[in-house]
């Protein structure tokens, strides 16, 4: 009789663990470095139109 190799399936977590891990480091870097930083400071205008 032929002998039938049953192999265990590979665990898959490990690699959507890995593809969360790198797509949060590509929106870091990406996304949240081209964000403006601006500082609200408002000018007065101290000039009279008259």
């Amino acid at each position: 009789m032929a002998e039938i190799k049953i192999e265990k399936k590979k665990p898959i977590w490990p690699w959507i663990a890995a593809v969360l891990i790198i797509g949060a480091l590509i929106y870091y870097i990406f996304v949240k470095d081209h964000e403006v930083h601006s500082e609200s400071t408002e000018i007065e205008n101290t000039t009279s139109a008259q």
